[in-house]
This record gives structure tokens, C-alpha cells and sequence, in this order.
């Protein structure tokens, strides 16, 4: 149970939210086990475990998206009998989604306030309706245009989107599941604010993260799932990092980034690219990745990132000039074309780009593969089964099962899935697109090892993430984009790494110098 904050009398926090003895089963899968929690009024309570352990489902609970199978769970002191989140938010409860849950073709004004339109006798007011998108822009400080589709936003603006859909009800609690996955460091810290500020107001968040320093910098209270298993609940301000994670996964394991293995200074180039530029997008591109080389990409959301791995991968049509691939002039102008060229692109979302949710894990695999593991027209189905299980043991996908489902494994395995499909068949270059969105500590260390070890084996990787630490800990490069253009470069360099710090490229990235 959460321990009170040392006031008693009427004036003690209340208990918004109660678990009492819950329990959910998927299948043959015990998601959560007799939980017992709760949440107080007008708090901030934190919820961590790794990938599987049970937040995401607790969430849903208590937002009416799950019904428990076992236990009650009690809200404002009565309990509470939801079977939709429409029930759930009637009850002044509604949750953030971790995935993107918005109408595409609508315009953001039209998402925010899908089902809650000013009307009159029936007859939406538009006018009225505008108004109240100005104030909640004007009061959350986002920079969102009213009538663009969502489609065309990033994903870190559709997050936004989101979150704004969820304060336009006016909640008396929100549970917010990965709310910050996608966003760069400036934009956390707005997030983090309005959230403190909803905090202020009366309001109640349930915060489930994997960054756990910013769990720790915004939450009163924290509670650690393993398993499905409540493992303690405390202050805040008596965990840290190191003290979460071995709660967490019930041993110790470093925070550290894996050390740095230099690559020779004549190491072949393995990827040039020369004068790219795609209109509207990014604009004279020009850099090399040598073998064992890991290439950062930093900037803010919007300056371009991704838009140069999709053009190196052949996503989007480049408008004018060249990429090769060790020293030779290369043809990309398809996805296909740049798989044959050896290049393999981990998108930044593995639901909408990366992965056949419903398909299972064997096939999503051996997909871009089809025609090493085929005989003519007939594929070779013990050879690709084989080969598949043997590169998801390597990975430690967990279970390393080649007939389960992708949409059945925790976050952590689905990205792990992904890396296996473009290792299937061992690629030049890797282009990594926000390689740990949406996993726990445990599997981004492990992620982190592949990379680093992927480059001491030779490939050469281009990495991209909104998370600056992650750039900074493993690039030996690190290229810094503005407007479509790459405007800074800085190298961390063997015994000398004053050059390469957090504070010169955010610099670079918002032109403060």
C-alpha cells in the first residue's frame, strides 16, 4: 500500500483509486497477481517495471479499457464497476495510450475534441469550439496547428495530440502510459510541467514510464511491478535509478552505457552520401559512416532526421544527389533496391512501419528475405525455421518461439523482432530510428550491447533518437540537423572527449551560438 506522507487528520490525502486484490490472465499469461494499490487524491504516482510486468494492463483497469478477473477496484470509496473507458471517463477517469490512438484523416482541432463539440440543440459550434482549442493551446504551451490532419504530424506531435485530447476532458484522473516516449528533451520538460501543473490543480496522474530519472523528478510516489507482482510502493524521494532497476528486474544492472571500441582510422567507408536533398524536406546532405562506426543524428523533432534515413532507405524519393555503398554509386529509389544495396532501416514506430502486428514472429522475420530461404516459388519451410529461431536465441527474444504472434510479446521483444528481421541477413549499414521507443531498462541495455557490437563487427550504423544521452553514449560521431540541414558536427575521440557534450549540440540545435 502507498505509504501516507506523514499528515494525519482531515486534511490527509485521500485515497482516489484502490486496487484490491487484482488479478488479470491473458490466456495462459498471469498479467497481474492479487494487486493491491493506492492511488492518492491529487498525486502523481509513478508506475515502473520492465516490459510485461504488468503496468500497461494496471492502467487499462483502472481507465475501464480491461476488466479484472479477480479482486474490486474501488474509486472515491466506492467501488467501481466499468466495462469502457466511456464509463470510465463518465467517472472522470481517462488514459494516455502508449500507441497513437487518433483518427488519422481528422485535423488536430477535430481529435482533441472528438465526441466533447460545443453544440447547441444538437448543432455543433465551431466557433466556440476553436476558441476552447486556442486556451488549451495558449495554457499547454504546444505548438500544434488546428486544422492540419493528424497523418501529416510526427509522432512526437501526434503524442501531443494526444495528451491534449486527454486535458480537454477535464479528468479528475489521468493514467498516462509512456507519454513522453517520442518527445526530445525540450518538449519533456513542457510535458513534465503541465503534468506538475494538472498536479496543482487537483488532478490525478498515474505515470507509467521507462525513464525513470524523470519518474523520479515528477512523481510523489512509486510503485514497482515485476512480473505482475506488486513489489513495493515508496516515496519518491527515497529510490533511485540503481534502487528501481534492481526492483525492477530483481538484480543489479549498470546504467552505463557500453564502452566505446573506436574504429581504425582507415577503415573502409561503408556508406558516402553526397549532396542529398528531397524538397521540402532536407537540403545538401553530405557524410560518411566507415565500417565499425556508429553515426549519431541529433535535433529537434522536425529537423529532418528521419526524413535522411528514409531517403537513404529509399522510402522518399531523393531530388538530386548520390549514395554509395563501399565506394561504388548505388541505384535506391525503393525500400527494395536498398535491402539488395545492403542497407536495412529500423523505423522510429515497429506497429505502423516495422511489423505485421498479427503475423507471427517467424514470418515477420524472414519477410524481406523470401528469396534466400525459397526454392523457385516454394519456400523452404525447415530452413527458415531454423535460421529464425537461431537468430531470435542469438537475440534473446523472449520466447525465442517463431509461431507466436508479434503483437502477443512484451515492447522489448517486438524491437528485438525487428532487429532480427534486418540481421535475418546481415546488412552494410544499419540505419536505427529510435531504437529503445517504448522499451524497458533492461531491454535498452541490451539493445545498447547490439549496436556497440554490431559496429565492432564491421557494419557501420547511422543512429537516430530523440533521446540525447543515448546519442551522446554511443555515436562516435554525432551530426546535428537544423531545418533540413546538417549544421554541426562533433567526434568523440579516444582519451579526449571534451569535444562531444551535450551542451555543444544543443547549441547546435536550437543556434544559441
Amino acid at each position: 500500500m502507498v505509504q501516507e506522507r506523514g499528515v494525519e487528520g482531515p486534511n490527509a490525502p485521500q485515497p482516489h483509486v484502490e486496487a484490491r486484490g487484482i488479478s488479470k490472465r491473458f490466456g495462459g499469461v498471469q498479467a497481474l497477481i492479487d494487486i493491491n494499490l493506492t492511488v492518492e487524491q491529487g498525486s502523481i504516482h509513478g508506475l515502473v517495471g520492465e516490459n510485461g510486468a504488468g503496468k500497461s494492463t494496471l492502467g487499462k483497469i483502472i481507465s475501464g479499457a480491461l476488466r479484472q478477473d479477480e479482486g474490486e477496484f474501488v474509486v472515491d470509496g466506492r467501488p467501481a464497476h466499468y466495462t469502457s473507458p466511456r464509463d470510465a471517463l463518465a467517472g472522470g477517469i481517462t488514459m494516455i495510450q502508449q500507441e497513437i490512438a487518433l483518427v488519422p484523416k481528422l485535423s488536430v482541432l477535430e481529435n482533441v475534441f472528438l465526441g466533447i463539440e460545443s453544440n447547441r440543440a444538437g448543432v455543433v459550434q465551431n466557433r466556440d469550439t476553436r476558441r476552447r482549442f486556442e486556451e488549451l493551446i495558449t495554457r499547454s504551451d504546444f505548438d500544434l496547428p488546428a486544422d492540419v490532419p493528424v497523418s501529416s504530424l510526427s509522432v512526437a506531435d501526434q503524442k501531443k495530440v494526444e495528451i491534449l485530447k486527454a486535458v480537454a476532458r477535464n479528468a479528475r484522473l489521468i493514467v498516462m502510459d509512456e507519454p513522453t516516449a517520442a518527445l526530445p528533451d525540450d518538449e519533456t520538460a513542457k510535458l513534465i510541467e503541465i503534468v506538475r501543473g494538472l498536479r496543482e490543480a487537483g488532478t490525478t496522474i498515474v505515470y507509467v514510464s521507462h525513464f525513470l530519472e524523470e519518474v523520479l523528478s515528477v512523481a510523489d510516489t512509486v510503485t514497482v511491478l515485476r512480473n505482475g507482482e506488486l513489489i513495493r510502493t515508496s516515496p519518491a524521494q527515497d529510490e533511485t535509478p540503481e534502487s528501481l532497476v534492481t526492483a525492477m528486474l530483481g538484480r543489479s544492472v549498470s546504467l552505463a552505457f557500453p564502452p566505446k571500441s573506436f574504429p581504425a582510422p582507415d577503415a573502409p567507408v561503408v556508406l558516402s552520401v553526397k549532396n542529398v536533398s528531397r524538397r521540402g524536406g532536407i537540403e545538401d546532405i553530405a557524410f560518411d559512416i566507415r565500417a565499425g562506426e556508429i553515426v549519431g543524428l541529433a535535433g529537434l523533432v522536425g529537423s529532418g532526421r528521419s526524413e535522411v534515413a528514409r531517403t537513404i532507405f529509399g522510402a522518399d524519393r531523393r531530388d538530386t544527389g548520390v549514395i554509395e555503398i563501399d565506394g561504388q554509386p548505388v541505384k535506391i529509389d525503393s525500400p527494395g533496391e536498398a535491402v539488395g544495396a545492403g542497407i536495412a532501416l529500423l523505423p522510429e514506430s515497429r506497429k505502423d512501419q516495422g511489423l505485421l502486428m498479427k503475423l507471427v514472429v517467424g514470418h515477420n522475420v524472414s519477410l524481406p528475405h523470401l528469396n534466400t530461404v525459397s526454392q523457385g516459388i516454394v519456400i523452404q519451410g525447415r530452413r527458415e525455421l531454423r535460421e529464425t529461431t537461431e537468430l531470435l536465441e542469438h537475440l534473446d527474444v523472449r520466447p525465442p518461439q517463431a509461431s507466436i504472434r508479434v503483437d502477443s510479446l512484451s515492447g522489448g521483444n517486438q524491437q528485438k523482432v525487428l532487429f532480427a528481421k534486418w540481421l535475418f541477413r546481415r546488412p552494410r549499414l544499419l540505419i536505427a530510428d529510435e531504437p529503445t521507443h517504448g522499451v524497458d531498462v533492461g531491454a535498452k541495455r541490451a539493445i545498447y550491447n547490439l549496436i556497440t557490437r554490431l559496429a565492432e563487427e564491421g557494419m557501420g550504423v547511422l543512429l537516430i533518437s530523440s533521446e540525447l544521452e543515448e546519442v551522446l553514449g554511443l555515436a562516435h560521431r554525432v551530426l546535428v540537423m537544423r531545418r533540413g540541414r546538417i549544421v554541426a558536427e562533433f567526434e568523440d575521440r579516444p582519451g579526449d572527449r571534451s569535444a562531444l557534450s551535450e551542451d555543444a549540440v544543443m547549441r547546435a540545435a536550437f543556434a544559441t551560438d
